[in-house]
């Protein structure tokens, strides 16, 4: 399976080479924007432009309304893995906390028994 991110074009950085800088969620990176570049939308006019990123390419243009719909379903997501960890982490931990109550209990047989 292949993810896409969202992120707004906000710099040229090499027209020749057709490399722009990409603003994912406040984190810039370099990426090529060959794919998305033709006659009727040249390299400089890409700037402002919201584009699916993968691999550090620029797969297609889309829209606002669909990137920020995007993000916002990829924020959900991230909270949820996280309320997810956060339950399995509580669950190892009461694990441990039992563990060593059975631990004790054991000690406690096997000192009584001599």
């Amino acid at each position: 399976m292949c993810l896409a991110i969202p992120g707004r074009i906000v710099a040229i950085d090499d027209t020749e080479r057709k490399l722009a800088v990409v603003d994912v969620a406040g984190v810039r990176r370099q990426i090529n924007i060959a794919c998305i570049v033709d006659d009727d939308h040249p390299v400089a006019s890409c700037v402002g432009d919201w584009v699916l990123v993968h691999v550090g390419f620029a797969m297609t243009r889309i829209d606002e309304a669909q990137a920020q719909a995007t993000l916002q379903i990829l924020r959900e997501l991230g909270e949820a893995q996280s309320e997810i960890e956060g339950v399995g982490e509580a669950g190892e931990a009461q694990s441990e906390i039992e563990g060593v109550g059975e631990a004790g209990e054991a000690q406690s047989e096997i000192e009584g028994g001599n």
